[in-house]
């Protein structure tokens, strides 16, 4: 694949799966053999662990959004970084529902195979994310 097609690819996957909540495309956009290299912290490493995780996230933050600010491709893998946004409607990662609402950071790479992803490796930052829950002092 093309850089370029790497990219369209990757905003395929936040579009369909995140924008549009189709957690089910994940088993068509994520290879049998996927291995996600940073999971959460009780999430299974395969394609359905990954599934599970971003069907939480959903729950927990209804509105939840990524905004792309920059993409990178180079052979078989694309990097994206960007702003996670959501209001926190539900519990998440042992949080109850604050209904505050989040923006942080997020940096995501992802190895591609035949167009799907076989690799995942993903930074969120979590402590300014708790800060802004207030479940954890600020992080700055």
């Amino acid at each position: 694949m093309s850089a370029q097609d790497l990219k369209k690819l990757n905003d395929y996957f936040y579009d369909e799966v995140f924008r549009r909540r189709h957690v089910d495309a994940i088993d068509d956009l994520l290879t049998d053999d996927f291995v996600e290299h940073t999971p959460a912290p009780g999430q299974a490493t395969d394609r359905q662990g990954a599934k599970d995780f971003i069907e939480q996230m959903l729950q927990a933050f209804p509105d939840l959004n990524f905004e792309i600010e920059n993409q990178i491709a180079e052979g078989d893998t694309v990097s994206a970084v960007g702003t996670m946004t959501g209001t926190h409607n539900a519990d998440f990662m042992g949080v109850p529902a604050t209904g505050r609402r989040v923006s942080v950071a997020v940096m995501d790479t992802g190895r591609v195979r035949e167009g799907r992803f076989t690799d995942h490796w993903g930074l969120v930052d979590v402590p300014e994310m708790m800060a802004q829950l207030g479940a954890a002092p600020p992080a700055r």
